[in-house]
């Protein structure tokens, strides 16, 4: 599907009153969602494979901590995050590993392709915040490192 056609389908998402549109053309499969958080904005999902329900995890509710102890490795990119290299593989860490900087940690699957995420200082993998094949937005948090 070709750049046009996307940002003319993004149009008519924000134009119209429709909160998600999913278009499917042979193979690739684009899904748009507006979302009302600090205005209104448009995402379009790369084309993506058939897959099972994406399951979108609610906004953390009034009360609970904001941010855990530690230092944050936060999403670089917009895309699918994965614990392991392929299915049924060995997840690149665990809580409690100890992790070099440059180290992979996990990956981000963004237009296709699959990018290795790095861990960016020394550390205990304390606690990883998102689970496997869930989509994530840009600098949304990942691992907790301390």
């Amino acid at each position: 599907m070709d750049l046009r056609k996307l940002k003319k389908l993004i149009d008519l998402v924000e134009e119209s009153g429709i909160a998600e549109l999913e278009i499917t053309e042979g193979e690739e499969r684009v899904r748009i969602v507006k979302t009302a958080s600090r205005g209104t904005q448009t995402h379009a999902a790369p084309p993506v494979e058939p897959a099972p329900s994406l399951i979108v995890a609610p906004a953390a509710a009034p009360g609970v901590p904001a941010a855990p102890e530690g230092h944050v490795v936060k999403a670089p990119m917009v895309g699918t995050f994965y614990r392991a290299a392929s299915p049924g593989a060995k997840p690149f860490v665990e809580v409690g590993d100890a992790v070099k900087k440059g180290q992979p940690i996990c990956i981000i699957e963004a237009m296709k392709l699959m990018n290795e995420i790095e861990a960016d200082s020394d550390g205990v993998v304390k606690e990883v915040l998102v689970e496997n094949g869930q989509p994530v937005e840009y600098g949304e948090p990942l691992f907790v490192i301390g």
